[in-house]
Parts: C-alpha cells; sequence; structure tokens
C-alpha cells in the first residue's frame, strides 16, 4: 500500500512536471511498475464516475456503469493499441513496447482524471435537474472533453520523443492523430454497445441493451428534446424502441404464421 501510495504521488507529480514524465518515457527504470500504477488508477478513477453516471437510475445502475466504464476504456486500448504500435514500428519508431504503452495509458490516466474531476459537475446537475437528455448530453460533452485532454497529453509526450530524444519519427506524430480519430470512433461504437451507462428511470434495469440504432441518432435525439423543451422524450423513444423490438409487428405475426 505504501508503493501503491507513492507511486500515485510521482504519477501526479508528473501532471505537473512535464519534462519530468518526458524524461521517464525512453527509461527502462521502474517501467513495469509505472505502467501498473498508471492502470489501476485508471480503473479507480473510471469506476468511480461510472458510478456517478449510474446513479440516475438507482444502485443496480450505479454498480453497472461503475464496472462497465472502466471495462470500456480498457476494451478501446485493446482494440486500437496493436494497430497503432505496428504503424509506429513501421514508420521507425525506436520507442519500444513498454515505453509506447506507457505514453498512451498516461493518455487515458488523463482522461479518468478530467472525468473524475467532472463527477461533482454531474452530481449537482442530477441533485437539481430532471431532464433525462441534458443528462446523456453532459456525459457526452464529458468524455468529449477528457478525450481532448487525454490526446493532447499523448501528442506533446511523442513530440518530445521526436524533437529531443530523437527515437520518434516526425511523420509519426501526424499519423498519431488520424489514430486519435479512429479511437474515437472505435469508442463512440464500443460505448454504444455497452449501454445503457445512464439508465431509464421508470423501467426495469437491464446490463446490456439490443443493438438498435447508433450513437449519433441518440445524440440528435437529445439535442430535439433539450430544444422542445420535453425533457421525458428522450425515455419515451426509447422504451418505444424496445417495445418494437419485443412485440412483432400485426404483419410480422402473418409472416410467421
Amino acid at each position: 500500500m505504501a508503493k501503491m501510495g507513492l507511486l500515485s504521488l510521482e504519477l501526479f507529480r508528473d501532471f505537473q512536471d512535464k519534462d519530468r514524465f518526458f524524461e521517464s518515457l525512453t527509461s527502462d527504470v521502474g517501467i513495469g511498475r509505472r505502467i501498473a500504477g498508471q492502470y489501476i488508477l485508471l480503473n479507480i478513477f473510471s469506476f468511480v464516475y461510472g458510478v456517478v453516471m449510474g446513479c440516475y437510475n438507482g444502485p443496480a445502475q450505479a454498480i453497472s456503469s461503475g464496472i462497465k466504464v472502466p471495462a470500456f476504456l480498457t476494451l478501446t486500448l485493446l482494440v486500437c493499441f496493436p494497430v497503432f504500435y505496428i504503424i509506429q514500428f513501421v514508420l521507425g519508431s525506436k520507442l519500444g513496447f513498454s515505453h509506447m504503452l506507457n505514453v498512451i495509458l498516461n493518455g487515458f490516466l488523463m482522461v479518468s482524471l478530467i472525468m473524475l474531476a467532472f463527477a461533482p459537475v454531474v452530481i449537482f446537475f442530477l441533485i437539481t435537474g430532471d431532464n433525462y437528455a441534458f443528462i446523456k448530453l453532459l456525459h457526452v460533452a464529458t468524455f468529449a472533453v477528457s478525450g481532448f485532454f487525454g490526446a493532447k497529453t499523448m501528442v506533446e509526450a511523442l513530440r518530445y520523443c521526436c524533437e529531443k530524444s530523437k527515437v520518434y519519427p516526425k511523420v509519426g506524430v501526424v499519423v498519431f492523430r488520424f489514430w486519435v480519430v479512429i479511437l474515437a470512433f472505435v469508442g463512440m461504437q464500443l460505448a454504444w454497445n455497452l449501454r445503457p451507462f445512464i439508465g431509464n428511470r421508470g423501467m426495469k434495469f437491464e446490463l446490456f441493451r439490443e443493438r438498435e440504432g447508433n450513437f449519433y441518432l441518440s445524440v440528435i435525439h437529445s439535442v430535439r428534446d433539450i430544444v422542445t423543451g420535453d425533457k421525458n422524450a428522450g425515455e419515451k423513444h426509447e422504451k418505444q424502441l424496445i417495445s418494437n423490438l419485443a412485440l412483432p409487428t400485426a404483419d410480422q405475426r402473418n409472416d410467421m404464421q
């Protein structure tokens, strides 16, 4: 526990002292311990934010979302990191697997830290308001802002490796920006498949939902609901989708006969 506490303080000092962190990227000293520490903190921070997300629809959803958010970040990393590593290796990067994973994990840790920082804001709106569409958009905005800061952290680290340490190709920084776009699309699709994270009040708890609709339509519907002022429209829309999936239409029943 003492080692974990010291490691936590060390990682937080890295956020303040970028040069200290950048210099550690190409060092083999304690690299495994740093990676493990970053991943543990990433899961703790994202678990807390996931619990806050699920609180909108009760304890069961809170626990479910607390598990889903860390799983979501881990799966996104597992899906996208191999592509990034292989492309950077082909481009001539001299960063080893552990060092590159250290860079990416640090960016993901920044994502989870910014999410955690937004948790009090989310709790405030949960207490003072009851607009499901607004809450959904608030979480989308939180993930977007967190992702921006996470990507910025990774770009700065890779640029340092390119300009100061000379162990990373300049073209790799440009390619990395395209990888971030891929990361965002994978993340959105994965989050849609793992939903619900917030849950609908007045509906029974669901661990996962059917794969109807898509993330982009959901955001559009939420914006529309806020503009029209119908705070329950989003929940009614999702209930209707679930009802349509559960109950066959008259034409479908005739076809089955």
